[in-house]
């Protein structure tokens, strides 16, 4: 039985088949993470993941750089284990978890802690330009475990995309090429 990561993959392949001959060749999916992978990003970042992450890596364990590459969705590629965990690493030097003013907590909306930086945010993909989409696994009352949200390095506006990862994937399914 097909379920729901392998539908939303199948889905963005197709789309990307419309507009480009050899799309998911380009993408350079990687084979599917394994449970130890998931182990190792929990132990690493300190979090629980969520099912639907979980789900859609152990289809595709992201996308290879390492040659000529298509994004995804929107500008953004998806990360393997080892290059969230990589990214994660580099933010938590790069910021501080406890930094935030009143002008951010008022640019970022209720459903975010007001910090800069969480590190129980999880960066699964990126657009090359030191910009992650996060899965948020600590978010604030009004928020919800599991939502999706941009993190602009340079910029302290934080928006939240979509209620969960395949809320977001959804979402970009339906948006014009």
């Amino acid at each position: 039985m097909v379920n729901q990561a392998e539908l939303l993959w199948k889905r963005i392949i197709e789309k990307g088949l419309n507009v480009e001959t050899g799309f998911k060749e380009k993408l350079n999916l990687q084979p599917g993470a394994r449970e130890e992978d998931f182990q190792l990003i929990e132990t690493a970042l300190g979090v629980t993941l969520p099912e639907e992450m979980k789900s859609f890596y152990r289809v595709y364990n992201g996308q290879n750089w390492a040659s000529e590459f298509e994004c995804f969705v929107r500008n953004l590629t998806l990360s393997p284990i080892s290059e969230i965990i990589d990214n994660w690493k580099f933010i938590q030097e790069e910021f501080d978890p406890d930094e935030f003013d009143d002008d951010l907590a008022a640019d970022i909306g209720t459903e975010l802690k007001p910090v800069l930086w969480n590190p129980k945010w999880i960066p699964i993909a990126e657009n090359g330009g030191g910009d992650y989409l996060c899965i948020d696994t600590d978010p604030s009352e009004a928020g919800s475990a599991g939502q999706i949200l941009y993190f602009w390095h340079d910029w302290g506006d934080r928006s939240i995309e979509a209620k969960s990862l395949f809320e977001f994937i959804e979402i970009c399914l339906e948006e014009e090429n």
